[in-house]
């Protein structure tokens, strides 16, 4: 994934004709609807929801502004084109890098269904880094990790209290059957 969304984003740095070509050949003219407009898209019957993803003439609304002859009432937004939106809002905060636009999180949980790795892809900018992912630590990790402390002298050992086994009360051996000497 990752070598993918890094060869988009170079493409779209160069906004030229040609790359945005090769952007619709890759992507096939996605279309986004921003968060903020996802409920009322929802609720949205068939008919009014074709007319927010697509232009009469049948293309994509490109830059996401409603056009003059919409009721604004009935449609007050339209879909944005990703290529749109990779050219114009992605691509300028990467110009001054020349590679390296994004950043992979690998989690500590696994997928449920077949226990495959899960990711975060992540573009890196300005926006804060996400939250301290932990990675849980395996039985044998943690009694090292304690061992060295306790040798480091920031720890008190852990005592573990061993159950003793009581001895054989009346000369029993281990079948449990009484033993004679002989």
């Amino acid at each position: 994934m990752r070598p993918f969304v890094e060869r988009l984003i170079t493409l779209a740095r160069r906004n030229t004709l040609a790359s945005r070509q090769r952007l619709e050949s890759l992507l096939s003219d996605r279309a986004a609807i921003s968060k903020d407009d996802q409920e009322k898209y929802d609720a949205m019957s068939d008919a009014q929801r074709t007319k927010v993803l697509k232009a009469r003439s049948g293309r994509r609304h490109r830059t996401g502004k409603v056009p003059a002859s919409y009721n604004k009432k009935k449609i007050p937004f339209v879909a944005t084109s990703i290529i749109h939106k990779l050219v114009n809002e992605v691509a300028p905060k990467f110009a001054g890098r020349p590679g390296g636009y994004t950043r992979i999180i690998r989690l500590p949980k696994s997928r449920i269904g077949d226990g495959g790795d899960l990711a975060i892809l992540q573009l890196v900018g300005g926006e804060e880094a996400p939250g301290k992912v932990r990675k849980t630590t395996g039985l044998r990790r943690r009694k090292a990790a304690n061992r060295a402390r306790y040798l480091e002298g920031r720890a008190s050992p852990k005592k573990r209290v061993r159950p003793t086994k009581a001895p054989p009360a009346g000369g029993e051996n281990r079948s449990g059957e009484a033993g004679s000497a002989g």
